[in-house]
């Protein structure tokens, strides 16, 4: 079992810079694949990134290929999403993600989320 708390969202201007972060607990943490989703209403939750349980390997939506950057710290069970150029299309409930191997696009645990506003 694995629980995901997310933090670091906010409001910030076109062009602009946020790091999100992700705290997990659990002692199966280490040995997980982590993600970033994000989701509006009325929308379905758009894959983001994703990193191994180790940081050897990493996968990135095309729509922020560039511009985020995926990370984690397994001695502080965290991973993290620096998030630069930032556009208002990037508007959205940020929710972090773990999974066995995010190979198999399979992701059993979820957070609640953090809210990032990018202002025109």
């Amino acid at each position: 079992q694995v629980q995901l708390v997310e933090s670091g969202g906010g409001l910030v201007q076109a062009g602009g810079s946020l790091k999100l972060s992700c705290a997990a607990s659990g002692r199966t943490f280490r040995t997980n694949s982590m993600g970033w989703f994000r989701q509006n209403p009325g929308k379905g939750r758009e894959f983001l990134a994703a990193i191994s349980w180790s940081g050897g390997g990493t996968d990135y939506a095309d729509s922020v290929k560039g511009r985020f950057t995926i990370s984690r710290d397994n001695a502080k069970n965290t991973v993290y999403l620096q998030m630069n150029s930032l556009k208002p299309e990037d508007t959205a409930v940020y929710i972090c993600a773990a999974s066995p191997d995010y190979t198999n696009n399979y992701w059993p645990y979820w957070g609640q989320g953090t809210q990032v506003t990018v202002s025109s």
